[in-house]
């Protein structure tokens, strides 16, 4: 199998987008699964790389990346060293960065004996299932998309009544990541962003107006996005298809560190489901 990790992809926000590649090179064109981290979220997350070696072993070319502004680095790419990044990431730098990388994908000479360029498909983690669902509606590149406990809606996610007061006012609010213990800030140009880009953010009209196959997956004791969430997705596309895992949490009973040789029950079979739906 041929890894190629930490890959610095240009983007469009002045900062590089550290990208993992994963399949075996066999100069046989692969169907192409671009892989979205969620929020407070990175490539190298928990399972995400096992992950990544069962889908090239299934006979994909995988692809996972930091989103620029999520707080890693090129130097270090785990984790939140650049705090002040992620106080400025928000949802139009997502996208702009899965453009990116889809871009780069379809541009590298590199690896163009290796990947099929009429065979992309997105595959998003809680809130990176928001924003795969975003960018399919909107790049017609994408034949196929998955959502991994996905979310139906970002605005809902913004402070309420006197708590979003305090953060105009403040043009700042902190969220405490109880693994880091840091304090990660949101600065007030991530609501702007969102007010000047509604049309363009709103998942709920871009999951209606999808004509292409759609996944959505979600664990049924998941308490972090609920599953109502992916019965709106549902309801909303019902050409598309829904697994619930059962007995399955928000990350598919893996967790981070993962230091095991072998993935969960819960997240292979979600592979499984994938690979499935994918090659079908």
């Amino acid at each position: 199998m041929k890894i190629i990790k930490n890959i610095n992809v240009e983007g469009v926000h002045f900062k590089p987008i550290v990208t993992d590649v994963f399949f075996n090179k066999n100069k046989c064109p692969k169907k192409i699964l671009i892989f979205c981290h969620g929020y407070k979220g990175f490539k190298d997350w928990g399972a995400w790389d096992l992950m990544a070696k069962a889908f090239a072993n299934a006979g994909f070319f995988f692809v996972k990346f930091n989103f620029s502004h999520n707080g890693g680095t090129a130097e270090q790419p785990i984790d939140f060293p650049d705090l002040e990044a992620f106080g400025n990431n928000n949802y139009s730098k997502e996208l702009d960065d899965l453009g990116s990388v889809i871009d780069w994908v379809s541009e590298n000479s590199d690896i163009k004996n290796e990947i099929d360029l009429n065979d992309i498909s997105l595959f998003g983690h809680s809130r990176g299932g928001g924003i795969v669902l975003l960018k399919s509606n909107e790049d017609l590149r994408v034949k196929k998309v998955i959502t991994l406990a996905g979310v139906s809606d970002f605005e809902s996610r913004f402070p309420k009544k006197d708590k979003f007061k305090k953060w105009k006012e403040k043009q700042v609010y902190f969220v405490k990541n109880g693994r880091t213990c840091q304090k990660m800030p949101h600065f007030y140009q991530f609501f702007r962003d969102f007010e000047k880009n509604e049309k363009r953010l709103n998942i709920k009209k871009a999951t209606q107006n999808l004509e292409i196959p759609l996944l959505i997956i979600h664990g049924n004791k998941d308490i972090s996005v609920s599953i109502n969430e992916a019965e709106n997705l549902h309801k909303w596309n019902s050409k598309s298809t829904f697994k619930i895992i059962d007995n399955s949490n928000h990350v598919f009973g893996t967790s981070h560190p993962w230091n095991k040789e072998t993935l969960p029950e819960e997240l292979s079979e979600v592979i499984e489901i994938v690979s499935v739906f994918l090659k079908g």
